[in-house]
C-alpha cells in the first residue's frame, strides 16, 4: 500500500457488528488465547493469509482484540484516521472544548505544543497526556469530596458540601 494508498482509503468508516456467527467464533478464539498464554514464553501474534504471513505487535492485537468485542456486544466501531500533528481547532475538537480554550492551556503551559512556524501545532500524544491528567484531576476532586452521608450529622455534610463547592469556584477561577 504505502504512498500510493488514495486519501479516499484513509476516510472515518464506521462498522456494524452484522457478521455475529463470524465474530462469535472469533471472539471465542481469542477469549480462549487469552487465558491459555503462558508466562514463561513471550506471546506471538501472527496475521496469515494464502501464502505469507507477518507478526502483529502486541499493540496491534490488543486493537484488534478491543475492536471484537465491542463488536461482539452489539457496538459498532468507528475507525478514524488522525494525523500525529493537529491544528488548535482539531485539538479542540477532540478535547471538547472552544479553540480560544485550548490557546489559553497551551499558553498556560498546560498543554504542549509545538510552533514550527506560525500557527501552534498540538501533537496527538501529548493532546491524549492532557486529556487523562485532566481525567484523574476530575476523579481525584471527585474522590476527596466523597461523603458518606448516612454517618454524618446533616449540618456537617452540608458545611462540607459548602466547602466542596468554593473549592470547586476557586478552581474554577485560578
Amino acid at each position: 500500500m504505502g504512498n500510493e494508498m488514495k486519501a479516499t482509503e484513509l476516510a472515518e468508516r464506521t462498522y456494524l457488528p452484522n457478521e455475529v456467527e463470524e465474530l462469535a467464533e472469533m471472539h471465542s478464539f481469542l477469549e480462549a488465547h487469552k487465558r491459555a498464554r503462558c508466562t514463561d514464553v513471550p506471546p506471538r501474534y501472527l496475521l496469515a493469509g494464502e501464502e505469507h504471513q507477518v507478526e502483529l505487535p502486541e499493540s496491534m492485537y490488543r486493537l484488534l482484540l478491543q475492536v471484537v468485542d465491542a463488536l461482539s456486544a452489539g457496538s459498532a466501531v468507528t475507525v478514524a484516521p488522525r494525523s500525529t500533528t493537529l491544528t488548535t481547532q482539531q485539538a479542540a475538537d477532540l478535547l471538547g472544548v472552544s479553540r480560544p480554550a485550548v490557546v489559553r492551556l497551551i499558553d498556560a503551559g498546560q498543554l504542549l505544543a509545538q510552533r514550527p512556524g506560525t500557527w501552534r501545532q498540538v501533537l496527538l500524544s501529548d493532546r491524549l497526556a492532557y486529556r487523562e491528567q485532566r481525567r484523574q484531576r476530575q476523579y481525584d476532586v471527585l474522590e476527596r469530596s466523597a461523603l458518606d452521608i448516612d454517618e454524618e450529622d446533616p449540618a456537617e455534610v452540608a458545611e462540607q458540601l459548602r466547602e466542596v463547592r468554593k473549592a470547586v469556584a476557586a478552581r474554577r477561577s485560578g
